[in-house]
């Protein structure tokens, strides 16, 4: 019983740390209001260990790489410590950082898909809220559902969009993923 308390505890440590610092790259690559308080707390609690990363690893383009082999780093650590407590370990690196790998993408699409949820909601119930929460996740979300706008434009004044966005991610959440993740086992 022990065990599996352990188990939960790093894994939702592990996960929570690794849904920041995708929070913080997601800001960086949406240009949000890295003044608002909400962005200040992903930063400073993501920050010590960024700029260890950022020391090796440059940003290219304006896109973050070290955020990204930072996620990827945490989730694959994860992964070990998991598998090392279930007595499960495998001295093959390459596994652990493609499950990490995986991990990320997975994380990622949950994030997108919850802030777009809580977007369509938002614009149900407070529309022109002003809170900084909603003006964070409305500045990550734009650029996102932008693609599937161009696809799917208004319909009779109702932007259906969102509910493209959330079918796609959920495709790949259901079908694309489990499949990418059980051809790397087989």
């Amino acid at each position: 019983m022990l065990n599996q308390i352990s188990i939960l505890i790093i894994s939702s440590a592990i996960k929570l740390f690794t849904i920041l610092v995708l929070l913080r790259l997601l800001l960086q690559i949406s240009r949000a209001d890295f003044y608002n308080p909400l962005s200040q707390f992903i930063v400073k609690v993501t920050n010590p260990l960024l700029k260890l990363f950022r020391r090796f690893i440059p940003g290219f383009w304006g896109f973050d790489f070290a955020s990204l082999v930072l996620a990827i780093f945490i989730q694959s650590i994860g992964i070990f410590l998991l598998l090392y407590m279930n007595g499960n370990i495998t001295p093959n690196i390459s596994i652990y950082l493609l499950l990490g790998f995986i991990g990320v993408i997975e994380i990622f699409l949950e994030i997108v898909f919850f802030i777009i949820l809580i977007m369509v909601v938002i614009s149900w119930v407070s529309p022109s809220s002003y809170h900084p929460a909603v003006l964070i996740l409305r500045q990550i979300s734009e650029p996102i559902i932008l693609p599937f706008r161009r696809i799917l434009p208004n319909i009779a004044g109702l932007d259906f969009s969102p509910m493209l966005a959330l079918f796609i991610i959920h495709i790949l959440q259901t079908i694309i993923l489990p499949g990418l993740r059980l051809s790397l086992f087989s």
